[in-house]
């Protein structure tokens, strides 16, 4: 073993991300062997947990070749060693508080051991657990959750659109009246415009929305669309309509806090839309509430998933509401001929996503791998929109800095393909807005 740290890894962090042991650099690696036997219940299946436990015992295997495992392997160059560390009897210290029925202690147990015995390096347990993570600091150990792919800070995360004061009134004129676009240098060449980027431009009373092309650097008009009948109430909701109705435009991400309209917007945009498309596929991830499995409710598949997808319904009703024509969006019919899909995210898995507007709704409540696996999916004539609410987080064991939503967010910005709008302003109700601000 060498002088870097001695990292315990925590199942939770392994079925987070299966490359996770080529992260930690220079540091030794212990993998306790309760966490191989919780990894070999969730070998089977097709949810993304299932695709790492499976990825990761493949890399271990590899790694040890006909090795004795339990000394431990170099990972690659440069990086350290990995070692299966066998149980132990509880710590005496340990048994008096924890129970040793639990996985948990039992990791907990093994690192507390390893701690002991490695006096002249730091032992740390990496887990994605807070409560786990606050048992170990309870008894001394360090402990600490896996940051790989973690975004520093939510709250300043890319909006998508800005306010742009003192704007000369020509270049408004010439939006309006002109050529539809001018030159950014026009306006403010300090600006940093990013590519997709939408602007509020202001010159005392006079204003215009705007937004920014990368690839002519011009800054083009937007104007207010409609779209199955849903009209956009206000700028940033004008924003993600234009985004959503942008042929060039593959990839876009909604934010913002319940009664934005992020769903309805991207359900309207997709209907309005659906000639173009061979499919739309609606998905949301399904998060059990207190961590229990569909299995735990009645009735069968429909009824299970049925609260789930409710939300989603209730979105294709106002919609309906609001036609001018009801038997022109009669998304019963679209249903019925599977031009529009509604299903939790891992019945979707594996479908061909061609020519298909996907839109992934709650996607907070995924992991930066799962956003990767969806996108990197995509087919010719695809689009695929996310939605959700980094804030607002149903996942134990991910957060405003590591769920998927907020990762895209900080590495996507700035891409051609590429565009996304923070929806502030709740539109629900004014009731809805007030609880929102004030509860």
């Amino acid at each position: 073993m060498n002088n870097g740290k001695l990292m315990v890894l925590d199942t939770n962090v392994i079925l987070h991300d299966s490359s996770c042991i080529y992260r930690f650099q220079e540091h030794d690696i212990a993998i306790p062997i309760t966490v191989l036997e919780e990894l070999d219940r969730f070998k089977k299946g097709h949810e993304s947990v299932n695709y790492h436990a499976r990825e990761f015992l493949r890399a271990l295997d590899a790694l040890s070749g006909d090795k004795l495992f339990n000394g431990g392997v170099r990972i690659g160059e440069g990086q350290g060693l990995i070692a299966i560390k066998l149980e132990k009897e509880m710590h005496p210290e340990l048994q008096i508080n924890f129970a040793a029925t639990k996985a948990d202690h039992h990791i907990l147990n093994i690192a507390y051991h390893l701690a002991r015995e490695e006096t002249r390096r730091q032992v740390t347990l990496v887990s994605k657990d807070v409560n786990l993570r606050m048992k170990a600091k309870a008894v001394g150990l360090m402990a600490e959750d896996f940051k790989n792919d973690h975004v520093k800070d939510p709250g300043a995360l890319y909006a998508g659109h800005r306010v742009v004061e003192g704007v000369s009134g020509e270049a408004i004129h010439k939006l309006y009246n002109g050529t539809a676009s001018v030159p950014a240098d026009e306006l403010a060449p300090e600006l940093g415009l990013r590519a997709n980027e939408y602007l509020v431009l202001r010159n005392g009373r006079q204003s215009a929305l705007a937004c920014f092309d990368g690839e002519s650097s011009e800054v083009r008009r937007v104007d207010r669309e409609r779209a199955a009948s849903v009209q956009p109430r206000n700028a940033e909701q004008t924003f993600a309509l234009n985004a959503l109705l942008n042929k060039e435009i593959q990839l876009v991400t909604i934010s913002g806090k319940a009664g934005t309209g992020k769903t309805l917007l991207a359900l309207a945009a997709a209907l309005h839309q659906r000639d173009d498309y061979r499919q739309i596929f609606m998905a949301r991830p399904v998060v059990p509430l207190a961590n229990r499995d569909l299995g735990y409710l009645p009735g069968d598949v429909h009824s299970k998933l049925e609260p789930y997808m409710q939300p989603i319904f209730d979105n294709l009703g106002v919609i309906q509401m609001a036609g001018d024509n009801l038997r022109s969006w009669n998304t019963n019919d679209l249903l019925k001929e599977e031009q529009l899909v509604i299903a939790p995210l891992a019945y979707i898995r594996g479908r061909s996503l061609v020519k298909i507007f996907f839109i992934v709704d709650e996607a907070q409540n995924l992991t930066p791998h799962e956003v990767k696996t969806i996108i990197t999916r995509a087919g010719e004539g695809t689009k695929i929109v996310l939605t959700g609410d980094i804030f607002q987080i149903d996942h134990p064991y991910l957060d405003s800095h590591s769920n998927g939503l907020s990762y895209l967010l900080a590495k996507m910005q700035g891409q051609k393909l590429y565009a996304h709008i923070n929806l502030e302003k709740g539109e629900r109700s004014m009731l809805a807005e007030l609880a929102s601000n004030l509860l």
